[in-house]
């Protein structure tokens, strides 16, 4: 690690320890010929899969976007943040342990629509009309019974966990 002050091409680290997460290192060094101290942060670089559009066409996954299109479908609706990191995080982690070099978008679409359904029904199903490209009512009447369906199915198993 070159020496931010002086460009000298060797420091040499002082103290490591783990950040508050766990998944970066932080590192303080000296510098040996100015005596300077900096500190520096290593976490692990991980290639993200790359999305193949409907188009066919491939463009680099972008987390960014991913967390617009989220908060885009949770606008104005009352949703910790935190929760919304989670389900992001929870969608990266599928994305790297799928292992692919490539996955097609539409898998990502369904991931964001899982979460979504959790987090909020409005934002499902605002996400769900751009995303599933709603043309008439009957589409909306979908959305909404895989809502109910969902609703249901965690009413089960909420009963069933206190028997």
């Amino acid at each position: 690690m070159h020496c931010p002050f002086c460009s000298e091409a060797d420091t040499r680290v002082v103290d490591s320890r783990l950040s508050s997460d766990g998944d970066q290192v932080r590192r303080r060094r000296e510098c040996p010929a100015c005596k300077e101290r900096f500190t520096t942060y290593e976490i692990a670089e991980l290639n993200m899969p790359r999305l193949v559009k409907r188009d066919g066409s491939r463009v680099p996954f972008d987390e960014n976007k991913l967390a617009a299109g989220v908060m885009r479908a949770l606008e104005k609706r009352p949703v910790d943040t935190e929760q919304v990191d989670a389900s992001i995080n929870r969608i990266m982690h599928k994305l790297r342990a799928s292992g692919e070099r490539e996955v097609a978008s539409s898998k990502l679409g369904d991931w964001v629509m899982e979460e979504l359904l959790v987090l909020d029904h409005v934002a499902y199903i605002r996400f769900a009309s751009v995303y599933l490209d709603f043309s008439d009512m009957n589409a909306f009447r979908v959305a909404i019974e895989r809502i109910e369906q969902n609703k249901a199915s965690r009413k089960k198993t909420s009963t069933h966990k206190h028997v």
